[in-house]
């Protein structure tokens, strides 16, 4: 139940998201202040970092410690390291 929640959580989140997006192609249109439009990429940097780390916590807590008890530590650990390189970008 609590994966459903989460992916309810996200879906709503990405769709602000796509709000805020099409918001700032409004702004780049209208010639909106650059200030103003940086602003507001900044938001939207940090509401698609939000989501990451949500991914990030549920794979951490179910499929990697799934993979672990199965057997599979060496997937487990070079996709552990895998995030941890992607999220230093």
């Amino acid at each position: 139940m609590k994966q459903e929640q989460n992916k309810a959580k996200l879906v709503r989140r990405l769709k602000l998201i796509e709000g805020q997006v099409r918001g700032l192609q409004r702004m780049i249109d209208e010639d909106t202040y650059c200030i103003d439009v940086i602003t507001q990429t900044s938001a939207v940097k940090a509401a698609l970092s939000n989501i990451e780390d949500i991914l990030l916590e549920d794979h951490l807590s179910h499929c990697v410690v799934h993979q672990i008890q199965s057997g599979k530590g060496k997937k487990a650990q070079e996709e552990i390291l895998k995030v941890y390189q992607l999220k230093r970008k």
